[in-house]
């Protein structure tokens, strides 16, 4: 455990190693199975009930731990007031690269603090939901930039995040399909105000240009996921591989023909191209910048568990 930097100055963080944060647990109940788990991996997903145990049980307790804070916080105003109505849902932010494993850390969230009495209501959305449809990137030349933060509707995403904070009782939002790697016309995710709202997506926490504000200025709390760009690569790969055996070969699939028309070392050359120019582009120049503005990081070691935490104490 760590309070102090390499110079001897005071932090604001702390770093602690697995052993370390996993004792934080206290006594936080292990509800979920090894059924529940598999539901909520992502595809080539390792993470167990070990990790479950040692790394999201002290999560959920720290969160749960914010929350009833920032309850109290809001009923005080309340009570000063004089109103009655319920507060506005406590918003997470789960950042990270794609691949790294950000989805699954937030469904297990959703998941375990759901069970916690003081807040049963909890929602995800991602912010795929959010991005242009395909017809809107091709006619802006932007196919290739698919998930950097100009293909995306960012006022319709702070617009929704901001009416959530505001009390909203029912936003209807866009769907996003990976089968066919578009928005759905016409189909909607209803989210109805929630004690909780956790949104998940790789650039939740970039900040606003000037005058404006970003998604991450209404956020409680923030979680980065990180790991080193070339275990991402490789988990990246492995998932595409795994991908292009199951989901690619459902004639629906966007990427149906990775699966049926070409070999599969055409298909690897592609994913590798792939990652190579528009995904690690993005991870260096966009997302791993915002790795400092999250309240706590989960470092990721080369078999995928998380290793070490690092905590903002303020």
């Amino acid at each position: 455990m760590s309070h102090t930097t390499k110079n001897g100055l005071s932090s604001p963080y702390v770093e602690l190693d697995r052993e370390a944060w996993a004792a934080l647990r206290a006594s936080t109940p292990l509800s979920l199975t090894e059924e529940d788990l598999a539901v909520l991996r992502g595809t080539t997903d390792p993470t167990s009930l070990d990790d479950v145990r040692d790394i999201y049980l002290p999560l959920s307790r720290l969160l749960n731990l914010y929350v009833g804070a920032t309850q109290q916080r809001h009923a005080a105003v309340r009570a000063f007031l004089g109103e009655a109505d319920r507060p506005s849902p406590f918003i997470i932010g789960v950042a990270g690269s794609v691949a790294v494993g950000k989805s699954t850390t937030a469904r297990l969230l959703r998941s375990l603090l759901a069970q916690w009495p003081n807040h049963p209501n909890v929602e995800l959305v991602s912010t795929d939901n959010f991005l242009y449809p395909n017809t809107v990137l091709q006619s802006c030349g932007l196919m290739r930039r698919k998930g950097f933060p100009e293909s995306y509707d960012r006022r319709a995403l702070v617009r929704f995040v901001s009416e959530m904070k505001a009390g909203a009782e029912r936003i209807d939002i866009p769907v996003y399909s990976h089968l066919s790697y578009d928005v759905v016309p016409g189909e909607k995710q209803t989210v109805l105000r929630p004690d909780i709202l956790i949104v998940e997506g790789i650039n939740v926490l970039q900040p606003a240009t000037a005058g404006r504000l970003a998604v991450a200025d209404f956020f409680d709390y923030s979680i980065y996921v990180d790991a080193k760009v070339e275990n991402i690569r490789g988990w990246y790969l492995d998932r595409f591989r795994e991908l292009r055996r199951t989901a690619f070969s459902d004639p629906r699939s966007y990427f149906h023909h990775m699966a049926t028309s070409i070999s599969e070392e055409e298909a690897l050359e592609f994913a590798a191209n792939t990652w190579r120019t528009i995904n690690e582009i993005n991870l260096v120049e966009n997302i791993r910048p915002t790795r400092g503005r999250a309240t706590l990081v989960l470092y990721k070691g080369d078999d995928h568990r998380v290793r070490r935490v690092r905590l903002r104490k303020t």
